[in-house]
């Protein structure tokens, strides 16, 4: 073990150098990249168009089948069909025309009549003269119409409109709009025509008109009916467009299964693989440089935490290597199981310990380290157990690891399990067999009975053996770093060390003092979010220097004289400043940790030993207040702060008659300001807001232990009879 000592002791002072720092992190992740490099290589594949595949092979990343989507494309689009548009206008012009056709046949009539009448006044009656034939009024009505129209209706309808009287060309015209604007107004297309006209004959031919003037309107009404529907060029494009957006891209997906061991590769699977990149995938370097960029990402903000945070040097770099090697551990036993799991044991990433890492850390180091490595470890399990698929990611493995070890966090968080490991490893498992079976569930596999008991089993084993490596590391870390973790602690606040069974044999009110303030530092501590448990265990230990001279000290001092009463004010002043250094230096020999000896040492900072320095002044000596205080040094943490005050205010307490919550309040505020005011607390970055949390938890603590009683009244004695 001291050879371990030696060597870490060695590389803490090459790291104390910011070029071997950056250094330690280029050396992590190359290991880390040599670790993960077979999983991203592309297989190589033998592969021979129209010959047997000598292995099954998945594509190992999704790519599109631009052939196939064309083709799909092109499929979509024959189905698409022309889009004909109804020219609904084309009812209007037509029943316009109509219309017109009878309008102008109307004003023949008026026009003729007038003028006939006029004819009979200029002649004197002789109407013969000026009469005009139907052959004329049918010319006049054909220059009133269009050339078109006078084309498309023989001269017979004409002669049948000008014969007809003026009511029944109305009554006509009405008839033959209505059957051309309700034919017009359905759909007709090129083929449809005569059956169209056919329609709007039907409407007519039993009309309550004369023949002649009938066939006219049929003739009129036929001759208005055409196509209305044509080809809309613009819309079937649109259509078609529509129709070839909606085709999904035909994709090789990522794990699908191209040709099977022993099938023929024919030109299909052949042009499959090539798109998938087996032809040519010793010439790619773009896993390599995502795996590189991907590393050095990681690597690189993991630096740069350490180099921003501001905990002293040499706590940083013992946080750096405690890091590192926690992760070069866990990133080879990942790639131990992800070795085996390839031989045939599939699915043995979930049997990977994936809280280990998160519960040493938690131990060693802090929360946020812990929930860092995890995040680390579930992104490095999607590369490193990704089965036979080189470049594949496995999501669901990285969730796995990633969420067991925050887990892990959680219930290492509880103060009833920071230091029963084993206990917290059994109800993670629990944890990680619901947080399994979630996985699987999500993914929707079809898994038999014995695959879920193999999961179920996978998920036992992560648990309880995250544990069991965690309890056998740990000490190993302890040792190897100096670092004071739960379990170290609770070893030591055992009644059974040898430091305090001495202090309980020779010191026992010594002993007594040291509970009561390890009790009140506890929850002070606990409060503002410090090490409750350090605070308490240093407690125990912080009087130790007083054995050496245990009836010097009132606590001790029972039925007997104070010794201090005949000796002088110097020689009590070094007897009681003695202590906290002889403290110091016993808690040193016997190896305990470093964190308690500056308890020990620190806990009276620079304070003045008023009472003596007091006495010295009224026996007319010539002091100095320098020479009556303690050495130091000043607290260094809030646990010794912390520890500072519960020391001073359990003796103050103690020697108040009836205290009371006011009393209380008011003496453990007036011991705070005066270490504040004589800036005890000035290498510690404990707050005044921290400083009124440990006020409030200090009286609560101290109102129920010298909480108020009953006074009984004294009972009268009772009178004996004396028999005679």
């Amino acid at each position: 073990m001291s050879f371990l000592q030696d060597n870490l002791t060695r590389l803490k002072d090459l790291l104390g150098n910011r070029f071997f720092q950056i250094l330690l992190f280029v050396i992590l992740g190359a290991y880390t990249y040599l670790m993960m490099y077979p999983n991203v290589k592309p297989e190589k594949v033998n592969i021979e168009l129209l010959k047997p595949a000598e292995q099954t092979i998945r594509a190992t990343k999704t790519v599109e089948d631009t052939y196939k989507t064309e083709q799909a494309k092109e499929e979509v689009l024959t189905q698409v069909p022309d889009v004909n548009t109804l020219k609904k206008e084309y009812a209007e012009n037509k029943v316009d025309l109509v219309a017109s056709i009878y309008d102008s046949a109307i004003e023949v009539k008026i026009e003729t009549e007038k003028d006939h009448g006029t004819s009979d006044e200029e002649a004197g009656g002789d109407s013969k003269a000026v009469t005009k034939t139907p052959a004329e009024q049918a010319a006049m009505l054909r220059e009133k119409l269009t050339d078109e129209v006078n084309k498309d209706i023989p001269e017979s309808v004409f002669l049948a409109l000008v014969k007809a009287d003026e009511s029944d060309l109305k009554i006509s015209k009405d008839l033959t709009i209505t059957a051309v604007n309700n034919v017009m107004n359905e759909r007709i297309e090129s083929g449809q025509v005569e059956n169209a006209k056919k329609r709007a004959e039907e409407e007519l031919i039993y009309a309550s008109l004369d023949n002649e003037l009938k066939n006219a309107s049929i003739v009129i009404a036929r001759n208005s009916i055409i196509q209305n529907v044509f080809f809309d060029k613009d819309k079937t494009e649109e259509q078609r467009r529509k129709a070839v957006e909606s085709v999904d891209p035909v994709k090789i997906l990522q794990g699908q299964i191209i040709v099977e061991e022993g099938q023929l590769i024919d030109r299909e699977i052949f042009r499959q693989l090539e798109l998938a990149g087996f032809m040519d995938n010793d010439k790619t370097v773009f896993p390599y440089l995502g795996l590189f960029l991907f590393l050095t990402l990681i690597f690189g903000a993991i630096y740069y935490y350490f180099y921003l945070g501001d905990h002293p040097e040499e706590r940083k770099i013992t946080q750096m290597l405690v890091f590192s090697i926690v992760l070069v551990l866990s990133i080879s036993m990942m790639k131990i199981f992800s070795i085996i799991s390839s031989l045939g044991y599939n699915e043995l990433g979930f049997y990977f310990p994936a809280a280990m890492a998160a519960m040493l850390i938690k131990n060693l180091l802090n929360e946020r380290f812990s929930a860092a490595i995890m995040a680390i470890l579930g992104g490095f399990g999607t590369i490193v157990f990704n089965g036979d698929n080189p470049g594949n990611l496995d999501p669901s493995i990285g969730l796995y690891i990633m969420f067991s070890g925050l887990a892990a966090i959680i219930i290492l968080s509880k103060k009833n399990f920071k230091t029963k490991i084993l206990q917290a490893g059994l109800l993670l498992s629990m944890i990680n067999i619901a947080l399994l079976f979630a996985i699987l569930f999500i993914m929707d596999g079809n898994y038999s009975k014995m695959e879920y008991l193999y999961y179920l089993t996978g998920a036992l084993v992560s648990g309880i053996s995250s544990s069991v490596l965690t309890i056998g590391l740990l000490p190993f870390f302890e040792a190897g770093f100096g670092i004071l973790s739960s379990i170290k602690l609770l070893e030591l606040s055992n009644p059974n060390h040898p430091l305090l069974r001495k202090i309980l044999t020779e010191a026992p009110g010594t002993y007594h003092h040291s509970v009561m303030v390890a009790n009140l530092a506890d929850s002070a501590c606990e409060a503002i979010g410090a090490n409750g448990l350090l605070a308490r265990v240093g407690c125990y230990y912080h009087d130790i220097g007083k054995t050496r001279r245990p009836q010097l000290f009132i606590e001790n001092q029972m039925n007997i004289e104070n010794p201090h009463d005949r000796l002088p004010p110097a020689t009590s002043r070094d007897i009681i400043i003695a202590h906290a250094s002889d403290g110091a230096e016993m808690l040193v020999k016997y190896k305990l940790p470093q964190e308690i000896a500056d308890i020990a040492q620190q806990h009276h900072g620079t304070t003045l030993l008023k009472f003596f320095y007091h006495k010295a002044l009224k026996l007319g000596e010539d002091v100095k207040e320098e020479e009556y205080r303690y050495p130091g040094p000043k607290a260094k943490t809030k646990e010794v702060a912390v520890v500072g005050i519960a020391d001073s205010v359990e003796a103050a307490v103690r020697s108040m008659v009836q205290p009371t919550p006011e009393k209380i309040e008011d003496l453990v505020e007036k011991i705070i300001n005066e270490r504040i005011n004589d800036h005890q607390f000035d290498e510690c970055d404990i707050t005044l807001k921290e400083l009124r949390i440990v006020k409030q938890s200090l009286c609560e603590t101290l109102n129920g232990i010298f909480h108020s009683r009953i006074e009984y009244p004294e009972l009268p004695k009772l009178e004996q009879k004396v028999e005679p």
